[in-house]
């Protein structure tokens, strides 16, 4: 489920929609993170797309750790059925944005949710409207018996959350989130999408490459941006000899033309030493 982003409401709940949408579409990167040893290498693995897993796919081979799927846009499996963690780091992020989340989620719902409707038996004793109890719709509570809405996972919370910033409406079942809640819900969304991408090395880290520019000798940098992007960028600028194609500035490659940059890189390394 993916909740349109409505144009008509306030920027805060605009930001606030993109941040959840963020974190939740990185979930599942974040926890394959947590299953996988620290690497220094960039770009970080998590942050690698199709074209550069599959580069990579002989070394993963060898790898003895078990190699995780991309797993962006997918629905993300549950923190609490993880395997041993291996990540300490991407483990902390993962537990303190679930628990802040699924807070705000309560939070959110004690102000703004419609209390359960009563209904009367054919003795005219007033009981629980089981159908209203049940409303997928409803943000659960936790209880000592039952994980409530918590039991879907981060994914859901940030669904809900979504819905609820952008004012979607479902019959009477919610109210508008008053103004100081909704900056509290936005604020605490940026933070959570802040503790994704730091976890993930998706935060605008710059990082020096040990190998050279393949072509003219430069320095290598590279850099990752929000939503995983991964570029590099050569010392000698326009001066760069690399290929520039289909009008790519010359000394930078980001996105699929970064298949030519990593076809060289890995020449030059296994080729034999002089």
């Amino acid at each position: 489920m993916t909740t349109p982003l409505d144009h008509a409401a306030p920027p805060v709940a605009r930001r606030a929609a993109v941040d959840l949408a963020a974190v939740r579409e990185q979930w599942g990167d974040l926890l394959a993170a947590v299953g996988r040893r620290p690497a220094a290498e960039w770009p970080p693995r998590e942050t690698r797309g199709g074209f550069l897993d599959q580069l990579a796919a002989d070394d993963r081979a060898q790898d003895d750790e078990q190699p995780a799927e991309p797993v962006v846009g997918r629905l993300p499996l549950l923190l609490r059925e993880h395997p041993a963690p291996l990540n300490l780091d991407a483990l902390d992020a993962a537990t303190e944005v679930e628990r802040e989340l699924f807070d705000l989620a309560d939070a959110v719902a004690e102000q703004v949710q419609r209390l359960i409707r009563p209904a009367r038996d054919a003795s005219g004793r007033f009981l629980t409207d089981q159908a209203d109890a049940a409303n997928p719709s409803r943000w659960h509570y936790q209880t000592p018996d039952s994980a409530g809405s918590r039991a879907y996972g981060l994914h859901w919370a940030a669904v809900w959350l979504e819905g609820r910033a952008l004012g979607e409406e479902y019959g009477d079942l919610f109210a508008p989130v008053p103004a100081l809640l909704l900056d509290h819900l936005a604020a605490t969304a940026a933070g959570a999408r802040r503790a994704v991408e730091r976890a993930l090395g998706r935060d605008g880290r710059s990082t020096t490459l040990a190998e050279p520019c393949p072509w003219c000798g430069g320095r290598l940098t590279g850099r990752t941006r929000a939503g995983g992007e991964p570029v590099v960028t050569c010392s000698t600028g326009a001066r760069c000899t690399a290929p520039a194609e289909d009008g790519r500035r010359r000394g930078e490659w980001r996105g699929a033309d970064l298949v030519a940059l990593w076809t060289a890189l890995t020449a030059d390394r296994q080729r034999p030493a002089a």
